[in-house]
């Protein structure tokens, strides 16, 4: 029984890394497209664009619309359209075409992500459910950070159309592996599509979702422009940046990794930690970042704070609504993707107006804000449980954290 669930646990979380991948990966060749398809680099960034707004589009209500239906025929028919959505994408020779095939499987992307998490998290207790949620983790931060490397590579080496096959081939073998290994996955209650919906007249619900919101925009309004930031401030050549890089995405999966621990032994502790940690990384950043060697280690530091965010933000709002968890997950990853925009749209503001140095203040505005939103998302958390305790911690550990008289997660 264990070995069956670590297998699912196992598929589900390449199957995340292939979706995210076929979203992200398009950032390492878009050069490539723009050339071959005879279009400009900013237009071939509409196959990221759209992308991204058709998962903010359809997060919340895709998952809703599915959330009925056998998991595993779900995973199934979701799969499929990815691989489909691959092939045309690899044969195509008409760029309309190109962001059809992108944009039909950006909305089925929430539909599978969200399963990820509802699966992993029902199979275990609920008090252990945050540490398969951060395998799955780790899949998105593979595809988010790994796979644009990987991608790009293949396409340097060889040519376009075999780097794109190489989202297909991910996607391929993990529809195989579902068909083979996945057992048939009932839905053991249906929930009405009115009581999900109900969630959104609680205000804790619209609390998680600004908490997310802000929390991505603090990571992504500065880690969006890292490599320009890199290149400009640091001085790094570019196999240096590269490097660094790929140093973020490693920590990033180790932050996964420490998560799902944290939240299981101390959540609130680790949700009010997060954004304090955050900004000190930010002030130190903006003072060293010049040097090599110190942006290296704040950069490690840095990743793994990031990951632990992404498993933050997706607890937060599955735990603040738990009598519906598919349209939480859903709720999430819109979120999450409406933080990622207006965050590298303020760290874009920062750098017209200031210069490349300052978009660290974006991070540090979203973070203050995020506090004040967590705070007040813990309360009435809280007070929902009618645990006065919990009430307290959140205010006390910030102030005693604000004055470094108490050390992390300790």
């Amino acid at each position: 029984m264990v070995k069956q669930k670590n297998l699912l646990i196992f598929i589900l979380t390449v199957g995340v890394f292939g979706i995210l991948n076929t979203e992200m990966g398009f950032i390492g060749i878009l050069p490539e497209i723009a050339d071959h398809f005879n279009v400009s680099v900013s237009t071939a960034g509409w196959l990221v664009s759209i992308f991204a707004i058709g998962v903010a589009i359809s997060g919340p209500t895709m998952p809703l619309l599915f959330s009925g239906i056998n998991r595993k025929k779900v995973m199934v028919l979701v799969l499929s359209v990815f691989v489909l959505g691959n092939i045309i994408s690899i044969f195509t020779s008409n760029f309309i075409v190109l962001l059809i095939a992108r944009i039909i499987p950006a909305l089925f992307h929430p539909v599978y992500v969200s399963l990820a998490f509802s699966v992993a998290a029902d199979s275990v207790s609920k008090e252990e459910a945050p540490r398969p949620v951060s395998k799955i983790f780790i899949g998105v931060s593979a595809g988010m950070v790994v796979g644009v490397p990987i991608v790009s590579f293949i396409a340097s080496v060889s040519n376009l159309q075999i780097a794109m096959a190489f989202f297909a081939i991910v996607n391929i073998i993990v529809l195989i592996a579902t068909l083979l290994f996945v057992p048939s996955i009932p839905v053991k209650e249906k929930i009405s599509y009115g009581s999900q919906l109900n969630v959104l007249k609680k205000s804790i619900t619209w609390l998680s979702i600004i908490v997310v919101i802000l929390l991505n925009s603090a990571i992504f309004g500065v880690y969006s422009y890292l490599a320009v930031y890199l290149q400009t401030i640091t001085n790094t050549s570019a196999n240096i940046t590269t490097l660094i890089l790929f140093i973020f995405g490693a920590a990033n999966i180790i932050g996964n990794i420490l998560a799902g621990r944290l939240l299981t032994f101390n959540p609130i502790k680790t949700i009010v930690s997060l954004p304090i940690l955050l900004g000190v990384v930010y002030i130190i950043l903006f003072f060293t970042g010049q040097f090599t060697l110190p942006m290296a280690i704040i950069t490690l530091i840095w990743g793994i704070l990031a990951g632990i965010a992404a498993n933050i933000n997706q607890y937060v709002v599955t735990s603040s609504v738990p009598e519906a968890p598919d349209f939480a997950n859903g709720l999430f990853l819109s979120s999450a993707n409406i933080g990622t925009t207006i965050g590298s749209a303020v760290g874009g503001l920062f750098i017209s107006a200031m210069g490349t140095q300052y978009v660290v203040l974006a991070g540090i505005l979203s973070i203050i804000l995020s506090v004040v939103f967590i705070l007040l998302r813990n309360y009435k958390y809280s007070s929902e449980k009618n645990c006065r305790d919990e009430r307290k911690i959140s205010v006390i550990f910030i102030v005693k954290s604000i004055l470094f008289r108490d050390t992390f997660f300790n």
